[in-house]
């Protein structure tokens, strides 16, 4: 079975270390506030100026006023700040975060990255994902595995404009956790109930499977 949104949410959670700071893009991404594992804290920046995002609001807690880049209310932790779009997008740029999840259109086995723009279709803006696989230490792309007519989005090359160049090392789709090196998808991890045949089939870039591919966890 292929994970849901949360699932996909809940391991992406896993890749957070103490004292990160978080960039979650809109999406499946923003699931990942709900779940950062006990004893971990991190700091989660909203390009649009909050730094200390907190999990969503419980319905009596809803704050209009309150929201993430991508519109929803959300909650803000002890200790975080408000300021403006253009510092919040400053401190991206400067190189002061240290994890982005994102989603994507299609990855590539160089790290390429297609993330903002379908050719023919309404593009509302660029969003700040240019500047965040630019600059963020460590990026990890949260996707389904394959398009809703069930082409793959792990290619060989990336047939749309892309966000970024050579920049992707890490990429948890429904079906399977992947690394990116020397030119190949290198299997991790499958989620469980799903077989390697299956993640074979649905890939369409360079994949390297090893003997054992263990099925995903999703606590520490």
């Amino acid at each position: 079975m292929a994970l849901t949104r949360e699932q996909m949410a809940r391991r992406a959670a896993l890749e957070l270390r103490d004292g990160d700071y978080v960039n979650l893009g809109i999406g499946i991404p923003t699931l990942v506030a709900n779940y950062v594992p006990d004893g971990i804290r991190v700091m989660l920046q909203s390009e649009n100026g909050l730094l200390g995002m907190g999990p969503f609001p419980t319905e009596d807690a809803v704050d209009a006023d309150m929201i993430n880049a991508g519109k929803q209310t959300v909650t803000a932790i002890t200790g975080a700040a408000i300021f403006n779009s253009a510092e919040s997008f400053a401190m991206i740029r400067g190189g002061h975060v240290d994890v982005t999840i994102l989603g994507a259109f299609e990855v590539s086995v160089h790290g390429d990255i297609s993330s903002w723009m379908v050719p023919g279709k309404l593009v509302k803006g660029m969003g700040g994902a240019m500047d965040l696989v630019a600059a963020a230490r460590n990026i990890l792309v949260i996707m389904t595995h394959a398009d809703k007519s069930g082409a793959s989005k792990l290619l060989d090359a990336c047939t749309l404009p892309l966000t970024g160049a050579a920049c992707i090392r890490k990429v948890l789709t429904d079906l399977a956790y992947l690394e990116i090196a020397d030119g190949a998808f290198h299997l991790k991890e499958r989620a469980p109930g799903v077989s390697v045949e299956e993640i074979v089939a649905r890939t369409a870039g360079n994949l390297v499977v090893p003997s054992d591919v263990p099925e995903m966890r999703f606590a520490l």
